[in-house]
């Protein structure tokens, strides 16, 4: 299994010393890129180099990406979380642009939720791991990294303590990105004490990494196993 936290970590100490010094901000916006080159499908950045993305997906049974025990999440669930996430963030709170992700999308998912699955029970989990088309979660992943990669080409050291406005929390909710809900609202309130630092510091790159560690657990878990119940196990 392949588990990074120890080198991420390092790299994350860099990242926000580089971010926040203009002398340096440019050798952190290169690091940056290079940490999210490595969360994504190595097409986003045209890199001949398996990424740590491809690597979970390599010798990958459909069937443990669909598995959920009654104490765990799914490979596409986390998949998907933290892919709206990053989109919802980057795309809305960063970039001041519109989200990758719509309707023409969800429904290409074959997904009934636009939010990022926070609040999602055990039995909306099950349905969410049966219906979703995997193609279509990869390529809106796909979609979303490159998206990201220009956001972030685009920023300036004037930006890194830009707080989040009012307005684009509530474009977010307008969006779908949230909902009512308490584990899924508390969101807002998270995103809006963050600057922009903040921001790609947690989620753009730490919340990422965390979730595909825990891909490759489940996927050692249980890619060679029995799988039952298609997609259930006991």
């Amino acid at each position: 299994m392949i588990n990074v936290s120890k080198n991420w970590n390092e790299n994350q100490k860099n990242l926000a010393v580089c971010l926040t010094n203009q002398n340096t901000f440019t050798k952190g916006i290169a690091l940056l890129l290079e940490m999210h080159s490595l969360l994504h499908d190595k097409k986003v950045y045209a890199g001949k180099i398996d990424t740590y993305y491809d690597k979970l997906w390599e010798n990958m049974n459909d069937e443990t990406c669909r598995i959920i025990s009654k104490k765990e999440t799914s490979i596409l669930w986390n998949i998907w979380h933290i892919t709206r996430i990053e989109d919802i963030v980057c795309g809305i709170l960063i970039g001041n642009r519109e989200t990758v992700f719509n309707d023409e999308i969800r429904k290409k998912l074959n997904i009934k939720i636009k939010d990022t699955g926070n609040a999602m029970s055990h039995s909306e989990m099950e349905t969410f791991n049966k219906e979703i088309n995997i193609g279509e979660l990869k390529a809106y992943r796909l979609k979303t990294g490159k998206s990201v990669k220009k956001i972030i080409e685009s920023l300036k050291y004037t930006d890194i303590k830009r707080k989040v406005s009012k307005e684009q929390l509530e474009k977010i909710k307008q969006n779908g990105g949230v909902t009512n809900n308490e584990k899924s609202i508390w969101l807002l309130d998270f995103w809006r004490r963050k600057n922009i630092l903040g921001l790609i510091m947690m989620p753009v790159t730490r919340h990422q990494i965390v979730h595909l560690n825990d891909c490759f657990r489940i996927k050692k878990k249980y890619n060679d196993c029995c799988v039952q119940d298609k997609g259930q196990v006991r």
